[in-house]
């Protein structure tokens, strides 16, 4: 695992250079090249700053459109749902569709950061060079972790935040077996990354120092004002999904929507386009007005939110940064001109806000102070980073259960907080466990000739249907047990008149988990399974039985997995 570690750490360091090269190239593409991405497009006509970030999301949407479904999204919720629920299993098509997609999106004006495609490129490299060593599923898992830390160190410059993401954010867990591999990845991406592009800072940071105590409570202050930050680019970044979801359109032309929505935003505040390095560089060395900074952070989130939300991949922890450096820039420009000799510049504000934000939203506050800390080397940032970021964090969480990145995933039934048995079940789609050979009753079936069918089955419940073979309902033994009891009523009495009428469904691009959940919310004995297009065909039937089933198949399969 020593030697594997090291070369997934080759791998991913070589891969976020590889990558950040394919941005770079697509940027001067589309904007040209002698300059950043915030000067070339100032100088640019407007019908540029419109037209590019719209022929990008164009590009973008028809790529995905052609390529496998993990294609898209951020990167870091793919590689989680990855670790926990496929034992780090990822594609190599997808890893480099991700690439390109990312690069495109990044490249052609789109509001993301380059750390969520690293992180999947860095964790689809180790995975892949774990599927062709065919070593065991847990050593897969471990090594798409080694690949992620090594994305995040290789991005940052940050070897020891890049170890402590894989573990906090990515796998959720702390062990030796694990620990010594991703770090072992992350030194070493972090000296190619330093070998090949400097060993200098992500960011221009001023110089920090804490003037007094008093300072401390103003810190308290920034870490609920970055919570609500947090929470509101969160919310607004998945509101936007779902507004592009419910769009009757082509994917594609959504992508495109997306990408001319944010070239309209650049024509008043060109600095949300792509990551920001500028702007965030800027910003901290109080080069911008107070209320020009509180415009930026409103355009910085819709930009970003109409970016992802329309369908365009990238990241969401530079836009964080971006957010907080905004924050922190804004609220230290107030309180130091409130109290200009006992307080720091408005750029330590910004410095610590930037991480707070980051926490606020992925809630991963040792990674995020880790982070900031390694880009600054300086200590004297620790104590009000510390406070900031985990006032940030335990708020976020108060208001909003889920981070940006798990958000998504417990809409999708991936609970990464509920185990690994849980997880387990959610994995398996209920395809794999229905039963399709369905005993069905019509709904005007006589209670006499309904009888005589109950005692030529194996089962007790039916689902009911009508006419046109469509479902109206399921008879339970508890329906009709006391009805059988009276002779008079065989002739008199037709199933439907029995059957329960409001009948709960599981869908059949749905999970066990979820099956399980119905079942149990009524102690259901069945559930029939349904098309998602056609509610009222039934295509099987589901129980408790075929449930416990397929999860004991899937632990045995697990196991034997883990052994070879």
């Amino acid at each position: 695992m020593a030697v594997l570690s090291t070369v997934v750490g080759l791998a991913g360091g070589f891969g976020v250079i590889g990558f950040r090269s394919l941005v770079d190239w697509i940027q001067a593409l589309s904007y040209g090249a002698g300059g950043d991405l915030l000067t070339l497009a100032q100088a640019a006509p407007w019908y540029a700053k419109v037209c590019i970030p719209g022929a990008g999301g164009l590009a973008v949407g028809l790529l995905l459109r052609f390529a496998t479904g993990d294609s898209r999204g951020q990167g870091v919720p793919e590689v989680m749902e990855a670790v926990a629920i496929r034992r780090g299993i990822m594609g190599m098509r997808s890893v480099l569709v991700k690439s390109v997609a990312s690069a495109m999106t990044i490249g052609s004006g789109g509001s993301a950061g380059i750390q969520g495609p690293t992180v999947h490129i860095g964790a689809g490299l180790g995975s892949v060079i774990g599927q062709v060593l065919r070593v065991s599923g847990d050593r897969i898992r471990t090594l798409a972790c080694c690949g992620a830390a090594a994305g995040i160190a290789a991005t940052f410059n940050a070897p020891i935040a890049g170890a402590m993401f894989a573990l906090e954010v990515i796998l959720g867990e702390f062990g030796i077996a694990t620990f010594s591999p991703i770090v072992i990845s992350s030194v070493t991406a972090t000296a190619v990354s330093r070998h090949f592009l400097g060993n200098t800072p992500v960011f221009t940071l001023p110089s920090y120092q804490l003037l007094g105590a008093i300072e401390l409570p103003l810190y308290v202050i920034l870490g609920f004002l970055c919570a609500g930050v947090a929470v509101l680019f969160t919310t607004t970044l998945y509101r936007m999904e779902a507004i592009f979801s419910g769009l009757k359109c082509p994917a594609h032309f959504k992508a495109m929507l997306g990408g001319l929505g944010v070239g309209g935003i650049a024509l008043l505040f060109p600095h949300v386009l792509g990551v920001g390095f500028p702007t965030i560089d800027h910003s901290l060395i109080s080069g911008y007005s107070w209320s020009f900074m509180l415009f930026l952070l409103a355009a910085k989130v819709l930009a970003t939110s109409l970016t992802i939300g329309s369908g365009r991949v990238g990241g969401v922890f530079f836009p964080s940064l971006f957010l907080g450096a905004m924050t922190g820039s804004v609220f230290g420009t107030i309180v130091h001109a409130l109290m200009p000799g006992m307080t720091a510049s408005a750029g330590a504000y910004g410095m610590v806000a930037m991480g707070a934000v980051v926490s606020g939203t992925t809630h991963g506050p040792m990674s995020a102070i880790l982070i900031l800390f390694e880009m600054t080397g300086n200590y004297r940032i620790i104590l009000p980073l510390m406070i900031a970021c985990i006032i940030s964090t335990v708020v976020a969480r108060q208001w909003l259960e889920e981070s940006i990145y798990t958000l998504n995933l417990s809409r999708k039934g991936v609970n990464l907080k509920a185990g690994r048995e849980i997880n387990l079940l959610a994995s398996i789609p209920v395809t794999e466990a229905m039963n399709s050979a369905v005993e069905s009753v019509p709904e005007n079936l006589s209670l006499g000739r309904f009888a005589e069918k109950i005692s030529t089955s194996k089962y007790n419940s039916f689902p009911v249907v009508n006419e046109e073979g469509f479902l109206t309902g399921v008879i339970s033994y508890l329906d009709y047990h006391d009805a059988m009891l009276d002779e008079n009523l065989a002739n008199l009495v037709v199933v439907k008149e029995l059957a329960t009428q409001n009948v709960v469904t599981i869908s059949i691009d749905e999970n066990l988990y979820t099956a399980l959940q119905k079942i149990a919310s009524k102690d259901f004995s069945i559930l029939p399974v349904v098309d998602p297009e056609d509610p009222g065909k039934i295509l099987g039937v589901l129980n408790r039985r075929d449930i416990m089933s397929a999860y004991n198949k899937a632990v045995i399969m697990k196991a034997v997995l883990k052994e070879q």
